[in-house]
């Protein structure tokens, strides 16, 4: 990892009880970076960022910000700053008073604190708003306001604990590409924690997918998608379908799988795999292509045939659910925008086929 490291995590541990909620974490992020921890509810990911920020002291290792040990720092000595779901912006004040909050409380002078300010509100795309009250923002803006009244403190990093949560859907979506463009602007290192792989694959340089305290894989949120190391990152980032079975034989990278209902499919594996382990095989929706007639189907290494369940319509999203002929278990495809299945619809016959390279399979745990 080249450049200055802004944050650093070496073997971090914390404990609540009986319970590890963080087990031995360690990473680096490099300035200037936007780095995501995503993971379900009850992964950790909010301990360990509440231990970065200093509201909580691990129970082993140590976190470095700007290559100083923060051990024993209390957290308004530290140079970062934290952004919750609920802003916490003051109601009572104006927009300018909001962010310049942190600099009177830091003693800096009015003349100071009037030009910083200014300054931030250009940098945040609001010049001119400072005498607006927060009541008068929109949900986009007050984002942006409480983002500044951190910025305009020069933190050398930003955390963010699920600052969209509260946002509906459709400002949630427009906030990402801002929150995006924003920090590559500002270039302070941002680290953003959330559930939402959305959120963490649309806005990320890299993404840590934290499962059970621990970071299952840190890598680009392409390197997350295609190449999963693990089941649980298989299942957790993406949508795919997912079958139980046994491995029948292995050549090279290719293993072919007998599932629990008795269908027969080839797929690629990342590990080493033995004749007779039990393994979980993963297809995306997206890697299945979806045909009127099976001959349509014949280069494909994986061929079923079923019967549509539902057309689940969302645009360039869209799914179809088909129920597997001969098993009767129900398989996710992506429905082709190309207007050539418009009339598709329950009880028709689909064939469904997927190159071997569009299955990945791992070892399952017993």
């Amino acid at each position: 990892m080249t450049g200055p490291i802004d944050l650093e995590v070496r073997d971090v541990a914390r404990t609540f009880g009986g319970f590890r909620a963080v087990r031995g974490v360690s990473f680096q992020i490099p300035k200037g970076s936007f780095f995501s921890i995503l993971g379900p509810s009850g992964c950790g990911k909010t301990t360990l960022l509440r231990m970065v920020a200093g509201f909580l002291e691990p129970d082993a290792g140590d976190i470095l910000i700007g290559g100083r040990s923060m051990l024993g720092v209390a957290p308004n000595r530290r140079p970062v700053n934290l952004i919750f779901q609920h802003l916490a912006l003051f109601p009572m004040m104006s927009v300018a008073e909001n962010i310049a909050y942190g600099l009177r409380r830091r003693g800096v002078g009015r003349a100071e604190i009037g030009e910083r300010v200014e300054r931030m509100l250009s940098r945040i795309g609001l010049p001119g708003t400072g005498e607006k009250r927060i009541h008068q923002l929109s949900g986009g803006q007050k984002q942006r306001i409480a983002i500044a009244r951190c910025l305009v403190l020069d933190p050398t990093v930003l955390l963010l604990d699920e600052p969209l949560g509260a946002l509906d859907l459709k400002l949630r979506e427009q906030m990402k590409v801002e929150l995006k463009l924003l920090q590559a602007q500002i270039g302070t290192t941002f680290v953003y924690i959330t559930h939402d792989q959305s959120e963490a694959l649309v806005m990320s340089d890299r993404v840590a997918v934290m499962n059970e305290g621990r970071f299952e894989q840190v890598d680009t949120p392409q390197g997350l998608y295609y190449r999963p190391q693990t089941a649980f990152i298989a299942g957790f980032v993406g949508e795919s379908n997912r079958w139980q079975g046994s491995l029948v034989e292995v050549s090279g990278d290719e293993a072919r799988v007998r599932t629990r209902d008795g269908l027969e499919l080839v797929a690629r594996t990342s590990e080493r795999l033995v004749a007779g382990q039990p393994v979980d095989l993963f297809v995306r929706p997206e890697g299945i292509a979806l045909a009127r007639e099976e001959a349509e189907l014949g280069g494909f290494a994986n061929r079923l045939t079923g019967t549509v369940e539902s057309v689940l319509f969302d645009g360039a999203n869209s799914r179809v659910l088909v129920k597997e002929a001969r098993t009767g278990g129900e398989i996710t495809a992506a429905l082709p925008q190309t207007g050539r299945f418009a009339d598709l619809g329950p009880g028709q016959t689909a064939h469904l086929g997927w190159s071997a390279v569009g299955g990945l399979c791992f070892g399952r745990k017993q």
